[in-house]
């Protein structure tokens, strides 16, 4: 078969491979639609992000090998010895981090805790190839309602549920959202849905300020145009927002605000207020940490999502209570169209995208 494998950084070939083999606790599976996840396209480039050292030392040693494609739909092929909740023909989509099923964590039915365990994508062979075989413990059936391309944003979704479960909202709580790429816009609906009262967002982007007002946002502020600090200072009356999510950081390489913005977003939350962070900053940052211990400010991060925020999430979707497809901007046909598509996902601004961009694998898959 074919499948899309790295040689190093920069360096990804279309190569012969032979078929996987299906074994016990797993399936084959028909990749359909996969996006390469922001994280992936720059790890592709050698970007310092989450993840890299390890990506690089199995490129070092291990090379060439099959990278990334944890953000997917697929169809069940054939299932392995063991695999109940599955059949052949099933629509599936999957959670990326696996729990090792040995540490004591695991041993005691507290699995969703464990950091030990293997990555779709990044340690086990995801699906920017004809055939992939997947642990059936990652996956979870997807509803008849959700188009193909939908279902393979559902792990993103399923992370920014998990994000918006951190903040312990509380109703009526002023959220204030830093960034409005495929995240930032899951985590506004997220906490629409969760009792936020006012929704601030913000971006750099017209586009995706459009975007964030379709979908919810009372507020949706262009940085480039108004004094963001200083304005969400007045929308609430001089206090700051209960809650900010940022998730804007990260590279700048790939128009990314680098750290910039939590900073702001220390200076936007009020006083005994939570910052969320979702972003990766790919090394150290510096951070005033007494400013946030005289503010009684929390710095918080996201728990790892499980099985059961990724079956939420399929809920949420299939009774339109989070809309995906207004985010789909950019659909390549073929599997050919891999290398495109972490072009265009690398420079989302470049090319006008919010979601990262799909490939549909097959041209008569649905989308």
């Amino acid at each position: 078969m074919k499948a899309w494998r790295f040689h190093h950084f920069n360096d990804m070939r279309l190569d012969e491979i032979p078929e996987p083999i299906c074994k016990p606790g797993h399936v084959l599976v028909k990749p359909l639609c996969v996006q390469p996840s922001v994280t992936e396209a720059q790890l592709a480039k050698g970007i310092p992000t989450l993840a890299f050292d390890r990506v690089k030392h199995r490129l070092d040693t291990e090379a060439p090998l099959q990278l990334f494609g944890h953000e997917f739909c697929a169809r069940i092929l054939e299932v392995g010895e063991g695999v109940t909740r599955f059949h052949r023909g099933d629509r599936v989509a999957a959670r990326a981090k696996l729990p090792c099923g040995e540490c004591s964590l695991c041993r005691s039915e507290r699995s969703d805790l464990c950091r030990k365990g293997p990555v779709i994508g990044f340690d086990l062979p995801g699906c920017f190839a004809e055939i992939a075989i997947l642990p059936a413990i990652a996956l979870v059936k997807v509803d008849d309602r959700i188009s193909d391309s939908e279902a393979a944003c559902l792990q993103s979704l399923s992370d920014s549920v998990a994000a918006v479960e951190t903040a312990q909202l509380r109703m009526g709580d002023t959220v204030l959202i830093l960034g409005q790429g495929s995240m930032g816009l899951e985590c506004l609906q997220i906490a629409r849905l969760s009792g936020a009262g006012t929704i601030i967002t913000v971006d750099v982007r017209d586009e995706s300020c459009q975007v964030s007002r379709e979908l919810g946002a009372d507020y949706a502020l262009n940085a480039r145009s108004v004094d963001m600090v200083s304005t969400v200072r007045d929308l609430t009356g001089g206090n700051g927002a209960d809650v900010v999510f940022e998730c804007a950081g990260g590279s700048p390489k790939q128009g990314l605000a680098g750290s910039q913005t939590l900073i702001q977003a220390v200076d936007a939350v009020r006083s005994g207020g939570k910052i969320i962070g979702v972003s990766w900053f790919g090394g150290p940052i510096q951070l005033n940490v007494d400013l946030l211990r005289e503010r009684s400010l929390r710095y918080l991060f996201p728990d790892v999502s499980t099985l059961a925020h990724l079956e939420h999430t399929v809920r949420l979707v299939a009774t339109e209570r989070v809309r995906l497809k207004p985010t789909i901007r950019h659909v390549l046909n073929g599997l050919g169209a891999v290398p495109e598509a972490f072009e265009i996902t690398a420079n989302k601004g470049t090319y006008r995208a919010i979601n990262p961009a799909q490939v549909m694998m097959h041209p008569e898959a649905e989308r």
